[in-house]
């Protein structure tokens, strides 16, 4: 997976851990990714997706080491928030080369592996952001439209080699991160909570269950769909 050593993603890494699977991932942050990789035991690349042939590399190197990838769970993303009269196209450009273009070359990357296995699944993660109207973050938001877009168009596509393709649109999970960005104090948890039909507050472990559930034979008829888990924010 992309972007698993902090956050959801880490928390996506911790969940198949538990479930005995053979777990890679790859992030920019080296002490956190190697840390959690000692911790749970899972193979950990350092890699920058806005590198596409890095990108590449770093999926035919766990395909070597640990044998084909079945699952392919693209979450590497960033939601910096900005006005729209402040974005120039180095920043739209780099905004897109994160949050949207290495889902796709990912997947194209993973398909000869996940033929050899006869299936696999590939989870992309989009956002409940764009369909709101977010525009305080209209890169991001674009991005993560796209990548409704792009699952469709990639479970047509790979659906002759039994690999499904699949959304999940996440609310406002609160991560640390968030925490220490959007969410300052717990009055502004609250708020957001109470904006949901479920009142209680989104954790990435809520995120990770749907994961398992579209990784696993569970769920092998579905395909081309797009998951919303936001404790019924919109």
């Amino acid at each position: 997976m992309t972007g698993g050593a902090t956050g959801i993603g880490a928390e996506i890494v911790r969940a198949f851990a538990r479930n005995r699977s053979r777990v890679a991932f790859c992030d920019i942050l080296d002490v956190e990714g190697g840390e959690l990789a000692a911790e749970l035991g899972a193979h950990f690349i350092r890699c920058d997706v806005t590198d596409v042939d890095a990108l590449k590399s770093a999926i035919a190197a766990v395909g070597a080491q640990l044998g084909p990838i079945g699952v392919l769970v693209n979450n590497a993303a960033n939601d910096d928030r900005h006005a729209i009269d402040e974005v120039t196209e180095d920043y739209w450009d780099r905004s897109q080369d994160i949050n949207l273009k290495p889902q796709f070359f990912a997947s194209q990357a993973v398909r000869p592996q996940m033929r050899q296995l006869g299936g696999g699944s590939i989870i992309n993660f989009s956002s409940i952001a764009w369909r709101g109207g977010a525009d305080n973050m209209a890169s991001y938001a674009t991005a993560k439209a796209g990548i409704v877009g792009l699952t469709r168009a990639l479970g047509r596509g790979f659906g002759s080699d039994n690999i499904r393709v699949n959304a999940i649109e996440p609310g406002a999970v609160i991560t640390e991160r968030q925490k220490r960005l959007w969410y300052k104090d717990q009055a502004a948890i609250d708020a957001i909570v109470s904006r949901q039909a479920l009142r209680r507050t989104l954790l990435a472990d809520e995120i990770a269950r749907m994961v398992l559930f579209l990784a696993s034979d569970d769920s092998r008829m579905i395909t081309k769909q797009s998951i919303t888990v936001d404790a019924g924010l919109r």
